[in-house]
């Protein structure tokens, strides 16, 4: 098989798609992060959002799954990058590839399953089947189709890069994109509080957990970047039935000291810090003891930050927290609806209780039915119902909070503001903005389709 063939990249079989079906518009005005205005069009425009698909879901870098998801050869996972559905899958030579979910010959979905292990996947509705490397290897009649044709020419459609950051699959289909690692920028310090506190790595355990909010998808994305503002207000009644007293948010839980990591790339990760952090599972703070092995392996700055109790956003539609192991994907339904996945990652050297008792303390709190969970789909659905009405969609928004509030503090790599800031949101937009006004890889290939 001719793996170039498979690629998103001309061959014999592609087709241009006129420019004029593919209309992009110039966000520069609806964009303003040097006053920290935003144009509330952005989550309710149809036009916008098939740009987003093309300009930031074709160029960016996509979370996929966890590599303990695929453990031996046929093992695969089915998701999306933005809308298109795809498959992943472990081959015989244990080499994990992404391939789009269509059959070449009519279109239909070539798997039909969430996830499993299988020896090829066979489209149902004419019966061309793919190996695992993505090659056609039977057509029912081949003989009809003529001597001109050839398998090699009909094989699904591979994402050109995966890539994988401690135990975290990303793929882009951008062939000559920058590497994940490049991509990330600065996070990884931050990135590696959660992912890098066992030598042994983590792994998934519990499933996955879905459900479909209203709500654009940079709703919940630029949140999970920036916002601990709206911890105190949107959560009392959460944090009420968790404190131990039973009065709600104290003082010191609404205004705790902390930072906010902001980074170009348009990542972001907000984190109170303190000296005495410590996991809120009892379970799981009795796992790890004194906290020196952390201290030791981590350092002192992660452990008293980014280690616990905060929330960041890869992106642009990938986010995590930390304090309980939450995963979680922000996959776009159309400009009013989200689907949101979510994995619970705990270290693999975890005793079995300790890792029952933070998946159950997940599902408690950011789970589907999760008492901080549902706090934010409310808001995000709440803001989204109002977003059409035509005087609402044309009064902007303010993320001004803390404007000029961004240091290098000598204690958290690269640049920082204080916890409470819009910094990283307006970091998010500029970069949204950045890509939906930049032409894309495929653009400059003449969007040719394969």
């Amino acid at each position: 098989m001719s793996t170039e063939r498979t690629k998103w990249a001309p061959d014999e079989t592609s087709l241009r798609r006129p420019a004029e079906l593919n209309p992009n518009v110039d966000v520069s005005t609806m964009v303003d992060m040097d006053s920290g205005v935003l144009d509330r069009a952005i989550f309710t425009d149809e036009t916008l959002y098939q740009q987003e698909m093309r300009r930031i879901f074709a160029t960016s870098w996509l979370f996929l799954c966890h590599t303990s998801q695929l453990k031996k050869p046929g093992d695969f996972f089915s998701t999306y990058m933005g809308t298109d559905p795809v498959l992943v899958a472990l081959g015989k030579d244990r080499k994990i590839r992404a391939f789009l979910n269509n059959c070449r010959h009519r279109g239909a979905r070539v798997c039909r399953a969430d996830f499993g292990n299988t020896r090829a996947f066979t489209c149902s509705y004419h019966g061309w089947a793919y190996g695992l490397d993505g090659a056609l290897i039977n057509v029912p009649q081949e003989a009809r189709y003529g001597e001109d044709f050839s398998k090699d020419h009909w094989g699904m459609v591979e994402v050109p890069r995966v890539e994988e950051y401690k135990g975290l699959l990303f793929a882009n289909w951008n062939p000559e994109a920058e590497s994940l690692l490049e991509a990330l920028g600065g996070l990884p310090w931050y990135l590696d509080a959660f992912l890098d506190r066992d030598p042994e790595g983590t792994e998934v355990v519990g499933g996955v957990h879905k459900w479909v909010l209203e709500g654009n998808w940079k709703l919940a994305a630029e949140q999970f970047a920036t916002d601990w503002y709206h911890v105190g207000m949107s959560h009392a009644s959460a944090l009420m039935v968790m404190s131990p007293s039973g009065k709600g948010p104290s003082t010191e839980v609404a205004n705790r000291p902390g930072r906010q990591f902001v980074d170009e790339r348009g990542h972001g990760a907000g984190f109170p810090t303190h000296p005495r952090n410590r996991f809120d599972s009892p379970t799981v703070h009795k796992h790890y003891g004194d906290y020196s092995e952390l201290r030791e392996r981590l350092g002192d700055a992660r452990v008293e930050g980014p280690m616990l109790n905060g929330h960041a956003t890869i992106f642009p539609n990938f986010s995590y927290l930390p304090v309980n192991g939450s995963i979680r994907i922000w996959h776009p339904r159309g400009v009013d609806k989200m689907e949101i996945w979510t994995w619970t990652v705990l270290d693999k050297s975890m005793s079995e209780e300790a890792k029952e008792a933070q998946r159950l303390y997940n599902l408690r709190t950011f789970g589907p039915t999760g008492i901080f969970e549902q706090d934010d789909g409310e808001n995000w659905s709440e803001v989204q119902a109002i977003s059409h009405g035509f005087v609402t969609n044309n009064v902007p928004l303010n993320y001004q909070m803390a404007m000029g509030d961004l240091s290098e503090d000598g204690r958290h790599p690269g640049t920082t503001s204080g916890l409470y800031s819009d910094a990283a949101g307006r970091s998010f937009y500029r970069r949204w903005a950045e890509l939906m006004n930049t032409p894309a890889w495929h653009e400059n290939r003449g969007e040719n389709r394969g």
